[in-house]
C-alpha cells in the first residue's frame, strides 16, 4: 500500500469582488478535508440565516450575511474541484473507441 500525500487547496479561488477585483482568496496549503468540512459549515449558517430571512420583513441583514457566507462556501468548493481534477488528462481513445467512431 502506498501513501498518498494528502491533498491541499491550492489558493487560486477568489470570493467577494469588490470594484471588480477579488477581495478574498482561498488560502493556499490548507488541508482539503478542514477546507471542505467549513464550507459545509458556512453553508448550514447560510441555510439558517435564509430562513430567518423568510420571516424577517424590517431588515435584510439576514440575507446579505447568508450571501457573503455562500460565496465563501463556492470558493471553497470550487477550488476543491480544482484539486480534484487538475492531475486528470484526457486519456487517449482506446482503439475499440476509435473503431466504434469509424
Amino acid at each position: 500500500m502506498t501513501d498518498q500525500p494528502e491533498l491541499k487547496t491550492i489558493g487560486l479561488t477568489p470570493a467577494i469582488y469588490c470594484a471588480d477585483q477579488p477581495l478574498f482568496h482561498v488560502t493556499r496549503g490548507v488541508p482539503l478535508g478542514d477546507a471542505l468540512a467549513m464550507a459545509s459549515d458556512f453553508l448550514f449558517l447560510a441555510k439558517k440565516l435564509n430562513e430567518d430571512a423568510a420571516y424577517a420583513t424590517d431588515t435584510d441583514r439576514h440575507s446579505w450575511a447568508a450571501h457573503y457566507l455562500t460565496a465563501m462556501s463556492k470558493a471553497v468548493v470550487d477550488d476543491a474541484v480544482k484539486v480534484l481534477t487538475r492531475d486528470r488528462k484526457v486519456a487517449p481513445m482506446s482503439k475499440q473507441a476509435a473503431e466504434a467512431e469509424e
